[in-house]
């Protein structure tokens, strides 16, 4: 369970017990020590439980969804970066006319890869390279 959830649950507690904000911010530091929510964060929950609110779940929020991060992107993404590694997540984005930012998303999340030397590779390797590898490091000591 989310953290912060638990804590929503913590302080609806409280407040059927009769605690005060004060009284249930500091059962939350005690309990929760260095994850605990801040105090303004924990005073609007507990405004709101006291007032009847009944679910500890944030309600659905109204906005763009985010469409660029998509199977298809990704995929449009890995075939550019096959083609040339080297290219910046700036000519990337510019390519396939998407944001920087969901570039960035998608090359560093959804594809694990990072930037080194000039050249975008994976940050994890496979089995086979680093058995590869092994082998070559064994051949240049022979």
């Amino acid at each position: 369970m989310d953290g912060s959830l638990e804590q929503r649950y913590a302080i609806k507690f409280c407040v059927r017990l009769g605690k005060n904000a004060t009284e249930t911010f500091q059962m939350l530091q005690e309990a929760f020590k260095d994850d605990c929510i801040s105090r303004s964060q924990s005073g609007r929950w507990y405004k709101a439980f006291k007032e009847g609110r009944e679910k500890v779940v944030d309600e659905r929020r109204s906005g763009r969804p985010t469409t660029a991060r998509t199977d298809e992107n990704v995929t449009r993404v890995r075939q550019v970066l096959r083609s040339n590694r080297r290219l910046s997540i700036q000519q990337i984005a510019d390519t396939l006319n998407l944001s920087t930012f969901a570039v960035h998303g998608i090359v560093t999340e959804d594809l694990q890869m990072r930037k080194v030397c000039a050249k975008l590779v994976p940050k994890v390797l496979t089995d086979e390279q680093k058995e590869s590898r092994v082998s070559r490091c064994k051949d240049c000591w022979v």
